[in-house]
């Protein structure tokens, strides 16, 4: 597999190697030895989650306390999204950015989050299923939720689709500004860097 490094650090895109003959595709789609050794990051998997959403379906900006925190390898089963990565901690060299990278059901890529930064999608296809593999168990008493709409952050959504479908939880979540003013925000100091020294790869 191919592993490289977003512009948002801890954030990287695994591009997998496919298997196609008569029968189908075959592919590894996480291979934890391969990502350890390329970006220095040991995902230890609590949580298996899988989401079904409709075309304009907007999940998240979602994030964790830190202590524990949610590392998150997310991948698409079946249809597409365009996936977000936000930095979110404060005194991050790319605090308040973000990166994307479109998951489907062709290129099989997936994305690794690191704990400590904000995670959206937006679906792309009718039943768009996601998967993700996560590093701790779901905790509502340290889950947030970033406003996706928040002017300061500008997600870009694809302007073909003809809605956005959005939670009320979603919709009327807190700011960025918001969440650093309240001290709620992750500490880029007080987080073990997540990359080491990392090798363009394929395996």
């Amino acid at each position: 597999m191919q592993i490289r490094p977003l512009d948002v650090p801890g954030a990287y895109e695994i591009t997998p190697r496919l298997w196609d003959d008569e029968r189908g595709t075959f592919l590894e789609w996480y291979r934890a030895d391969e990502l350890e050794q390329a970006t220095g990051l040991s995902l230890e998997i609590r949580q298996a989650n899988t989401s079904i959403s409709q075309p304009g379906v907007v999940r998240g900006i979602h994030f964790a306390d830190t202590p524990p925190g949610q590392a998150k390898y997310v991948t698409v089963a079946r249809g597409a999204v365009v996936d977000f990565i936000v930095d979110i901690r404060l005194g991050s060299p790319s605090y308040g950015s973000w990166c994307s990278v479109r998951l489907d059901d062709v290129t099989r890529k997936a994305v690794v989050i690191a704990e400590g930064l904000g995670h959206a999608f937006v679906a792309l296809e009718r039943d768009t299923t996601v998967s993700y593999l996560v590093s701790s168990v779901y905790d509502p008493s340290i889950e947030h939720a970033i406003s996706p709409f928040d002017p300061t952050i500008a997600l870009e959504f694809p302007s073909d689709l003809p809605e956005l479908i959005v939670s009320d939880k979603d919709r009327n979540a807190p700011t960025l500004d918001k969440l650093a003013h309240d001290g709620v925000l992750p500490l880029w100091s007080e987080l073990r860097p997540f990359a080491g020294e990392f090798r363009d790869r394929e395996a």
